[in-house]
């Protein structure tokens, strides 16, 4: 059970400051992410969900600095999010650099402030 607080603390802060703006870019949302969210066949009707998500896994992360279970849920919330997401593409036949390098990059980064701030 995670009962300490995360340290270091820095790549939780970083990991939020990603998904917080990643939530501001995806409520726009910038060319780049609409293409995205075409090129994998995310319903727009579903669009406006994405936004909120994001906002509240920076929450989650920044409240797990002081709450480690939270911190350690939504680290591993934010690897199924990923995973789902590569899920996505792959199924679009999408395996461009959103795949390789952002969802899967993404990824890897939840998975290691997860274990390395929360876990080991």
């Amino acid at each position: 059970m995670v009962t300490m607080l995360p340290e270091p603390i820095w790549p939780v802060v970083v990991l939020a400051l990603i998904q917080l703006v990643d939530g501001v870019i995806s409520a726009i949302p910038l060319p780049f992410i609409a293409k995205c969210f075409d090129d994998v066949r995310f319903p727009r009707r579903w669009w406006w969900v994405l936004p909120p998500t994001k906002f509240a896994a920076a929450a989650g992360l920044i409240v797990g600095i002081w709450v480690p279970v939270l911190g350690a849920i939504t680290c591993a919330a934010l690897v199924a999010y990923f995973l789902v997401a590569i899920g996505m593409h792959i199924a679009a036949r999408d395996f461009g650099r959103n795949l390789f390098v952002n969802a899967t990059g993404m990824l890897v980064i939840c998975v290691a402030v997860g274990l390395y701030c929360f876990v080991l």
